[in-house]
């Protein structure tokens, strides 16, 4: 199974005033750097729990239906089922029809009838869905801990924006780790 980002959020969780406001700084000299540090906190953050915090549209792509009728979707947490495809061995797509699937929003996951979907003719990849997650449109459905834990980031980066010796360790702030820790998706 793999993962593609086909819409990325229209919108960061955290905005340039909230971020200067938490660095304190009063100058627009490094709104860029500020604003980057912003993008590349999100993209940490969902990469450690496993989750979109703003709303985003994934391809996922199978080889073959899970034969327990189940699909654990990351990131999570899915909102919501908008295509899928299957593709026969001529390589064609064809449409499978959403009421064949129910959505866990709160499990993040697909439940289907395995034996009732058509089989992919192709042996690779022969299986598309395209999946909402994200917890919402705007930052503030984001939950508070994990914008928070974008703050401390942002914040520590920006604080430590030297270059790393080849070779050297950085180390996050705990307070990062502790908040989004129980928001973690973790895989077995």
């Amino acid at each position: 199974m793999s993962s593609l980002l086909l819409t990325a959020p229209a919108v960061e969780p955290l905005s340039l005033a909230e971020a200067k406001a938490f660095l304190r700084v009063e100058h627009n000299d490094d709104d860029d750097v500020i604003g980057a540090l912003i993008a590349a906190s999100r993209i940490h953050v969902e990469a450690q729990t496993r989750r979109a915090l703003i709303t985003q549209t994934w391809r996922i792509t199978l080889d073959a239906w899970p034969e327990d009728g189940r699909l654990k979707v990351a990131p999570a947490p899915l909102r919501e089922l908008s295509a899928t495809r299957v593709y026969d061995d001529g390589g064609v797509a064809h449409a499978v029809d959403a009421e064949s699937f129910v959505v866990d929003s709160g499990g993040s996951a697909l439940a289907f009838a395995p034996w009732a979907l058509p089989a992919p003719g192709r042996i690779v990849a022969g299986i598309e869905l395209d999946v909402i997650c994200g917890y919402g449109d705007a930052a503030t459905d984001v939950p508070e801990p994990l914008r928070h834990a974008l703050r401390l980031l942002v914040a520590h980066w920006y604080e430590n924006r030297g270059l790393a010796a080849l070779g050297a360790v950085t180390i996050l702030p705990s307070t990062v780790a502790t908040l989004i820790a129980p928001y973690r998706m973790l895989s077995l």
